[in-house]
């Protein structure tokens, strides 16, 4: 005779059998609920005794009653096992459990296999052999700068937990590079740009940097400030850390880059410190869209995987050199789409000495207001840049450069139109400022004028134009 599972199986037995003799059928749904229900209406029936139970009475009442009132008995056998006193008070508790429970799934009831062994099931484990030559190259590469990259926080904004004990790292968390064995980091502006807001002097501390030392261990330096430059989105940091710390990066060439040849990207994607990702240079001299609102020209496009947290981090050629700094993504979601940009290393080398000597850039410029685009086409000038306005003691004053004005009955008379800059072609305003940016500061240049009906050829020197 097989044994019950629980005393309350002969009532649930004797219920079902009487229903059947009456050619009744109770669905699952309705015995349930009918019980339940019958449980919490009748709950006067032995209301001192809901912790003890007869299973002899039990018994002889389900064989005595059953056939008059089936659910009744079900009932009063719930009413009395059950704290619950009311369906709805059932049905919720056993829902806010489920939600609650630290674990949403809850345990299976596996059979297992015994007449197998662990050692019967479990593989060979093969060994991993000599990597290939070129997997050991990136290895050794990655291994070699690893050391040159460091993680930067702005001092701002702090890493927070949230409810289920994730850290949250903020905007302001970003990398860097080691640039030499003073101390100087170079990273992005828009990194620690929200400190950079606060107009903050040279010196002050700006930024948490955690350096890697060759034991695995972070150490941490507050990152003073000593220059930015918001047009180039780049700054630059220095840390009071020994100088066997400190593993400067080296620099390469960006001008002699081509597109296809293999890259590697180092940073600290989402708090995640020192990852790599590895691609290829997929574009050349693209416009960058900078977060702090301007865009820089020359930029490199490449596939590795760039996200946030990466900012300010090495983009490296295959020999390990330093050929751009990440400093965006392009992409609708926030994360990496395989579009990302990096500052050229030619114009780290060129703004990065200033902002450690100056604590600003300069660059070379005309000294002249230029028309931005959309004054210029409502004057019907639909190529150039126009000259607006020329300050009387600047070069381009002294070299002839004329300015936009009114005539005697107020008319608009324009000014000179720039064309080309040593036939470099200029369609407006922004072309102006990239052709220039090639230049430094006393430079003369050749500059294509359209001036009424005739063009002229106008040869100036550059000036010191702070950024």
């Amino acid at each position: 005779m097989p044994l019950l599972a629980c005393n309350s199986c002969p009532l649930q037995f004797h219920v079902i059998s009487s229903c059947l003799s009456q050619n009744r059928f109770l669905g699952r749904r309705q015995l349930c609920f009918n019980g339940v229900s019958s449980a919490c209406s009748h709950s006067q029936l032995h209301p001192t005794h809901h912790s003890s139970i007869d299973v002899a009475s039990l018994q002889s009442i389900s064989i005595t009653q059953s056939v008059e009132n089936p659910t009744k008995n079900l009932g009063q056998l719930l009413m009395k096992i059950t704290p619950f006193t009311s369906r709805r008070a059932l049905f919720s508790t056993l829902f806010l459990y489920s939600f609650f429970h630290p674990s949403r799934y809850l345990p299976a009831q596996a059979l297992g296999d015994p007449s197998l062994t662990i050692e019967e099931v479990t593989p060979n484990v093969l060994a991993s052999g000599a990597l290939f030559p070129t997997e050991n190259r990136i290895v050794g590469l990655f291994e070699k700068n690893t050391y040159s990259v460091v993680n930067i926080f702005d001092v701002t904004l702090r890493p927070q937990l949230n409810v289920t004990g994730a850290v949250e790292i903020p905007e302001g968390n970003g990398s860097g590079v080691v640039w030499d064995g003073q101390g100087h980091i170079v990273t992005n502006y828009h990194v620690i740009g929200n400190a950079l807001t606060r107009n903050p002097s040279p010196g002050q501390v700006v930024a948490r940097v955690n350096i890697l030392a060759s034991d695995g261990v972070q150490k941490n330096f507050e990152g003073k400030l000593i220059g930015a430059d918001r047009a180039k989105d780049l700054a630059v940091l220095k840390v009071e850390a020994p100088e066997d710390l400190l593993k400067p990066v080296l620099v390469g060439q960006s001008s002699s880059l081509r597109v296809g040849q293999q890259c590697l990207a180092i940073g600290n994607p989402f708090g995640f410190d020192h990852t790599l990702t590895v691609g290829v240079i997929s574009g050349l001299n693209r416009d960058i869209f900078s977060q702090t609102g301007v865009t820089i020209s020359g930029g490199i496009q490449t596939d590795a995987a760039i996200n946030p947290g990466n900012s300010g981090g090495p983009l490296l050629d295959s020999k390990g050199n330093l050929i751009g700094i990440n400093t965006a993504i392009f992409t609708q979601t926030g994360t990496s789409a395989g579009v990302g940009f990096a500052i050229p290393s030619s114009t780290v080398v060129k703004i990065v000495p200033q902002l450690i000597q100056f604590g600003k850039a300069f660059r070379a410029g005309l000294n002249v207001d230029i028309a931005p685009d959309l004054i210029a086409n409502q004057l019907n000038v639909r190529y150039g840049a126009l000259v607006l306005q020329v300050p009387g003691n600047s070069l381009a004053a002294k070299a002839g450069l004329l300015p936009t004005t009114r005539g005697f009955a107020g008319n608009i008379v324009l000014g000179d139109i720039i064309v080309a800059v040593d036939n470099k072609p200029v369609k407006n305003k922004a072309e102006l400022y990239k052709a220039l940016d090639d230049y430094n500061v006393g430079d003369q240049v050749i500059l294509m004028i359209q001036r009424g009906n005739e063009s002229l050829e106008l040869p100036i020197t550059l000036e010191e134009k702070s950024a």
